[in-house]
């Protein structure tokens, strides 16, 4: 498996990150038991996989904790922490105190079974609830820091409403941030102009996700968020066919499928460290694995994807 440097943490990560959410959640949401779940983490570690990322509200933690038993020093561990009120509004101002985040912490030692998380991230967070995170939780964080329960602050953001990185645009000014977590694909790949010079500029790592969701695996979905995307006048339809925009990637000297061309598209953007992937099938991990090591796309398609979708800032691909 292909490594990186992971920013200015210092940390060598593999390319490939297992994601432990999404549609998925290691098959969870579609009945695999704990033990294929494990199975998948094993699957991982062993081709060569040392980024586990997982989250409190993805209720996997158990599962990674379980994984990872006697493998702990293998791989680079990164959860996230809702920063609301159980029970409250995500996007609202009910929110918790640095006191009460460092009480839930503990939950996920416990939960993974470590006693020092590598990256911990405040998950999800929206511009509007970006004060408080620098007024009560940045403290938190580094008093956690401090007391050796974790190694490197972490934000992410709310991708699936926030497609134009409001929030990141905004936290990366500060010098707070050790990781960030942000949405890029081929549909949506507005982080090249506003998060990723940043990031590169101050040495941040920087995790992709939604790199393949619904609207790059599902055909269906693909041709309706690209009518939808046409309607608006958001892209040049002269370059492609509605119903089947992506043939142009099909070309025996570009790539074999959709997904295959989505993950190369983001394995190889400058200022992408991790791109995270998640599934539920030991036949799809090896064959998202294989992906990301593959070169990147010829010229010719990056420059066409980005004729096409280089100004779309309006959507996740979820």
């Amino acid at each position: 498996m292909q490594q990186v440097t992971f920013g200015k943490t210092g940390l060598t990560v593999s390319v490939a990150g297992l994601g432990s959410g999404g549609h998925s959640r290691l098959g969870q949401s579609y009945g695999n038991t704990t033990a294929q779940s494990i199975a998948i983490i094993h699957a991982a570690m062993d081709m060569g996989v040392n980024f586990i990322d997982t989250a409190t509200a993805y209720g996997t933690e158990p599962i990674v904790g379980e994984a990872i038993k006697g493998r702990r020093d293998e791989v680079i561990l990164s959860t996230k922490r809702i920063i609301f009120q159980k029970g409250t509004s995500p996007v609202g101002t009910d929110l918790l105190s640095g006191e009460d985040f460092m009480t839930g912490v503990e939950d996920n030692l416990k939960l993974l079974g470590t006693d020092c998380i590598d990256v911990l991230h405040l998950h999800g967070v929206f511009a509007n609830q970006y004060d408080h995170c620098v007024r009560e939780l940045v403290p938190a964080l580094h008093k956690l820091r401090e007391q050796g329960k974790i190694r490197c602050l972490g934000i992410t953001e709310r991708f699936i409403s926030d497609t134009d990185h409001t929030m990141l645009s905004r936290a990366l000014d500060d010098d707070f941030w050790d990781v960030v977590m942000t949405g890029f694909n081929m549909i949506n790949p507005s982080a090249r102009r506003t998060v990723l010079p940043k990031t590169q500029e101050k040495n941040i790592a920087t995790l992709i996700m939604f790199a393949v969701r619904r609207a790059l695996s599902d055909p269906t979905a693909t041709a309706e968020i690209i009518r939808e995307l046409a309607a608006a006048d958001l892209i040049d339809t002269s370059e492609l066919t509605l119903d089947s925009p992506f043939d142009f990637l099909l070309a025996p000297d570009i790539a074999s499928s959709v997904t295959e061309a989505a993950y190369r598209f983001c394995r190889h953007e400058p200022g992408a460290d991790v791109i995270l992937t998640g599934t539920g099938s030991l036949d799809h991990l090896k064959e998202n694995l294989d992906v990301l090591q593959m070169p990147p796309l010829p010229k010719q398609a990056q420059d066409k994807l980005r004729k096409i979708f280089g100004n779309v800032d309006s959507v996740s691909g979820n």
